[in-house]
């Protein structure tokens, strides 16, 4: 059997420190240095083991002043899935409900915005061409969980009832909802995941620490004519929320 990594190693000792009540909610941690000279490992083992620590909500980074125990903060369950998608209704406020946690949101739409390249690469138009801007806050029990900003091609959703995501008789129901209500079926979505630290930004939207770690999930939805109709950057914050893919097995 294989030996256990050293920055796991670590991870468990501090751990099982504060487990042991040998540093309690809101202590400052020793420096790397002087828990590598303690443990026997280097520094940037005690860094990767902090920093697995703090995505899992055991403890927190605060810039330019160290590392400390984080308070006790149940993560949120954030399931991603499209068999989550409802025939009507948000999937955020179906999610929430199964947790017996009170579900809103704030957003905000600009309409007819030129797609910045990136955006426009993912959604397989020219560079400049208007699409409709959603940016979103999400809340649990009145707190931050989950922040989005999407992207629709102005082309496919202009002129129709479906045009403002949070307006009109289709208000709030989601991107695959919304887009069924003008005959567009979607197929699939795409979703790319991938950890990285908050900017400044989101870090004050989210009420999390300065360059605290984040999943950044780029999701893109695609028509049944493989068109993609709908993209996003969805960001979560990793110490206050869980993400689970659920996988549909055809049978």
């Amino acid at each position: 059997m294989s030996e256990q990594p050293p920055y796991l190693r670590i991870a468990d000792e501090l751990r099982q420190r504060i487990a042991e009540h040998v540093w309690e909610p809101g202590d400052r941690l020793p420096s790397r240095a002087q828990i590598g000279q303690e443990c026997g490992v280097g520094e940037n083992v005690v860094r990767r083991a902090q920093e697995l620590l703090i995505s899992q909500g055991v403890l927190e980074g605060r810039a330019g002043s160290g590392t400390y125990v984080a308070e006790p903060r149940e993560r949120v369950r954030v399931v991603r899935s499209s068999a989550r998608e409802q025939p009507s209704g948000s999937p955020f406020r179906q999610d929430m409900k199964a947790l017996r946690r009170q579900s809103d949101w704030e957003s905000r739409t600009d309409a007819k915005v030129p797609a910045p390249a990136e955006i426009a690469s993912r959604l397989g138009i020219a560079e400049g061409e208007l699409c409709v801007r959603t940016t979103y806050e999400f809340l649990a029990d009145g707190k931050p969980v989950q922040l989005s900003t999407s992207w629709e091609p102005y082309a496919v959703t202009g002129g129709t009832l479906v045009v403002l995501p949070e307006g009109g008789p289709h208000a709030g129901a989601g991107v695959v909802n919304r887009m069924a209500a003008i005959g567009v079926t979607i197929s699939h979505a795409v979703e790319q995941p991938e950890p990285r630290h908050a900017t400044a930004e989101e870090a004050s939207l989210l009420g999390i620490q300065k360059a605290a770690l984040v999943t950044h999930i780029r999701r893109t939805y695609y028509s049944d004519e493989g068109r993609p109709v709908e993209t996003a950057d969805i960001v979560v914050p990793a110490a206050h929320c869980e993400i689970v893919y659920e996988i549909p097995i055809s049978r």
